[in-house]
């Protein structure tokens, strides 16, 4: 794991409908959503191009398209637009002058003090943070993964396809049930138990004979932007295409390569399932191609992708 250096940031947040310091940024400890997770949030990242002494954030828009989603499941009401977020992240990341790779945390929540779990008649909010931010999971060599005893919340309990706040309660489960055992992560079943779902908060693919397979939607996945980055460099940049469809949990074990993908995730490679060594147990080539593509593109290297990384 990529060791993260001592930084002075974060020293800003938007709070309040103003960007102030994030020590002065402070909740009632009656707030509905910490009182019942009733929020959404999304994560983004920001990528330091050293060698344009640049900041790009990375589909931001796209992001944010989610994160409206995510609230219109959750009945929750944003007073900005898309572009205005898109603008007050932008003055955000400026003041915070990151010369690194950062991640962004916009956090929409019910933000009255009534007791009670609902999602009406309530005052809401929506704060934002940055943070510097490395690698989440190991990068340089493949990681040793379980598959948890937690099964993913189907979309009737709680949409997986939001990022709820209380319902990565589930992720957190399964990510200690792999660290507790010494994992490194976990994968998830669907809710009948029988189909593989995702990582603890990461999208899943599978290499099979050539093909590169992934859990299609109805599998309760979140529905990844990175996961839809990996399906447009895969088909424009190595003319492949991606199945989608139901894994069995022993595929898994058979696998000739797998990996996790999502923003904090990366490209991260899976070496090893359960105990039984995927492929020979290193990088699979596939995989190494497509983390080498996917980081030239967040850090706007392949201009024919720069429409997805936006200056800060």
């Amino acid at each position: 794991m990529e060791q993260v250096m001592e930084s002075k940031h974060p020293e800003f947040a938007f709070f309040g409908g103003k960007i102030i310091p994030i020590s002065d940024a402070g909740v009632d400890i009656r707030t509905n959503a910490l009182q019942y997770g009733t929020a959404v949030f999304e994560g983004i990242r920001s990528y330091w191009a050293e060698a344009e002494k640049k900041n790009y954030v990375f589909r931001m828009e796209d992001h944010y398209k989610r994160f409206f989603d995510s609230c219109k499941i959750m009945m929750i009401n944003i007073k900005y637009s898309i572009n205005e977020l898109c603008n007050i992240t932008k003055d955000l990341l400026k003041k915070e002058g990151y010369e690194e790779d950062s991640y962004i945390r916009p956090y929409a929540y019910n933000s009255g003090l009534d007791l009670g779990p609902k999602l009406i008649k309530n005052d809401q909010d929506i704060f934002i943070y940055t943070i510097p931010l490395g690698e989440y999971l190991n990068l340089s060599k493949p990681i040793k993964v379980c598959i948890s005893s937690w099964m993913r919340i189907p979309d009737n309990c709680i949409p997986p396809r939001a990022k709820v706040a209380g319902s990565y309660v589930n992720a957190a489960l399964q990510k200690t049930e792999a660290l507790l055992g010494g994992y490194e992560e976990a994968i998830t079943l669907s809710s009948d138990g029988q189909h593989v779902s995702e990582g603890s908060a990461m999208n899943i693919f599978m290499v099979k004979n050539g093909k590169l397979i992934t859990p299609p939607t109805y599998n309760d996945i979140l529905e990844g932007v990175t996961r839809n980055t990996i399906f447009e460099l895969v088909k424009n940049e190595l003319d492949l295409s991606i199945i989608e469809r139901q894994i069995d949990r022993t595929e898994l074990y058979t696998a000739d390569e797998l990996f996790f993908c999502g923003t904090g995730a990366q490209v991260s490679s899976i070496g090893n399932v359960d105990g039984r060594t995927v492929g020979d147990g290193k990088m699979g080539e596939l995989t190494k191609k497509i983390q080498n593509i996917y980081f030239k593109i967040v850090k706007n290297e392949i201009k024919k992708y720069s429409h997805w990384c936006t200056e800060v």
